[in-house]
């Protein structure tokens, strides 16, 4: 038997000025060929730290998550810190000894390059750190008494695997982790993130900039001069969050919930920051559309397969290959969303007509956020008659 699977679907129009928020190594603006026409792309992964950086902002400090190599000089910053802040109160090199011996049973190696860092990268929430403190359970002294082997043989019988694979913080739970050397350590990722194209054909153009020297008055010239590459888009983005994954990382519904609601607020007002201050680049969508399904996420990128020409603007002509392209998914593939909720400032029969009126960002998300509290309480999602007006 199948299990009920609710994907929440997130598909964005969103402006961009001239901006370089995500290069290449050669400082290009990331680009793709998209239906034989160059498009701007931004990059999966960039969107995806961008939202984790935007989600994190609303959590407590202690409650956070980090990706790192640094977890060994964490855990023992950790045992240094006075018993009564719940570390350990021991001095430097008993700290740096345990840690070691702890982090053993996890296969946490020194890098060969840098001795204070592992071998590689491990995205684990602040509180996992203090879990696995709580192991040590006032055995600290008794432990560092041990002779090197036999303190390793006792650290190898604590549940540490276990504490490193329990407990995850929201932004584990939703974006996964994975650990090719410890597969026991894996979180399988609750949300998918596309790479950002561009609805349009564009080229990439340079900014030509000078830089002067306030205190030279001998000559007219600049201190420094230099280029830029940059382009102007009309991005489509998508993300679709499997709701049923994050139950079963996070396993109490309500925070699974908040965590759905706050993932959507989060990846629609994120923005990577690449030449940030160089471009002032930050925008809010010209369209928020959520589709809510229980079947398969449906990617609707091929509504700009034909690049957008812009005869009309691209915002809204792209709204209008979007709100196509939805209809005909459904109509063509028998594919319809259980609930479509949308966000928009756009003058568009024919999208009221396909997502339904447009609701204030705040009201999606209570919406959205009161779907998925139904559906993990029943199991299912109440029927668009049975919800307020502009929810199919």
């Amino acid at each position: 038997m199948t299990r009920p699977s609710l994907f929440v679907e997130v598909h964005i129009l969103q402006s961009l000025p001239p901006s370089n928020i995500n290069r290449d190594d050669s400082g290009t603006p990331k680009q793709a060929l998209y239906g034989g026409a160059r498009r701007a792309r931004v990059s999966s992964q960039a969107w995806k730290r961008a939202t984790r950086l935007e989600f994190a902002q609303a959590e407590a400090v202690a409650d956070r998550a980090t990706r790192t190599k640094r977890i060994a000089a964490l855990l023992a910053q950790r045992l240094t810190q006075p018993t009564a802040e719940g570390g350990a109160g021991l001095e430097t090199a008993q700290a740096d000894r345990l840690t070691a011996a702890l982090l053993e049973p996890l296969g946490i190696t020194k890098s060969s390059k840098k001795e204070e860092q592992s071998a590689y990268l491990l995205f684990f929430g602040k509180r996992q750190l203090d879990q696995m403190i709580a192991l040590l359970d006032g055995r600290v002294d008794e432990l560092l008494a041990l002779p090197e082997k036999e303190l390793k043989e006792e650290t190898k019988k604590l549940p540490v695997v276990s504490a490193l694979s329990t407990g995850h913080p929201a932004e584990v739970a939703l974006f996964g982790r994975m650990v090719a050397d410890l597969p026991t350590l894996n979180v399988d990722a609750a949300v998918q993130v596309a790479h950002a194209l561009s609805t349009h054909a564009v080229r990439t153009e340079f900014d030509y900039y000078t830089a002067v020297d306030d205190e030279n008055n001998d000559d007219n010239g600049a201190g420094m001069i230099g280029t830029v590459e940059f382009n102007s888009s009309t991005l489509y983005r998508y993300a679709v969050l499997g709701v049923h994954q994050l139950r079963d990382n996070l396993t109490s519904p309500q925070a699974t919930q908040d965590t759905a609601v706050r993932f959507v607020d989060a990846f629609t007002r994120s923005m990577p920051t690449g030449h940030q201050n160089s471009f002032a680049h930050r925008t809010l969508p010209h369209l928020v559309l959520l589709t809510l399904r229980t079947d398969q996420p449906v990617n609707l990128v091929s509504a700009f397969e034909q690049p957008v020409t812009g005869h009309s603007g691209l915002g809204p002509e792209s709204a209008g290959r979007l709100a196509a392209e939805l209809a005909s998914v459904g109509q063509t593939w028998g594919t319809v969303p259980e609930h479509t909720l949308a966000t928009y400032a756009l003058e568009a029969d024919k999208l009221t007509d396909v997502f339904g009126p447009s609701l204030t960002f705040p009201d999606l998300l209570d919406r959205v956020g009161d779907l998925v509290g139904a559906w993990l309480t029943d199991g299912r999602l109440p029927t668009a008659e049975t919800t307020q007006t502009g929810a199919r």
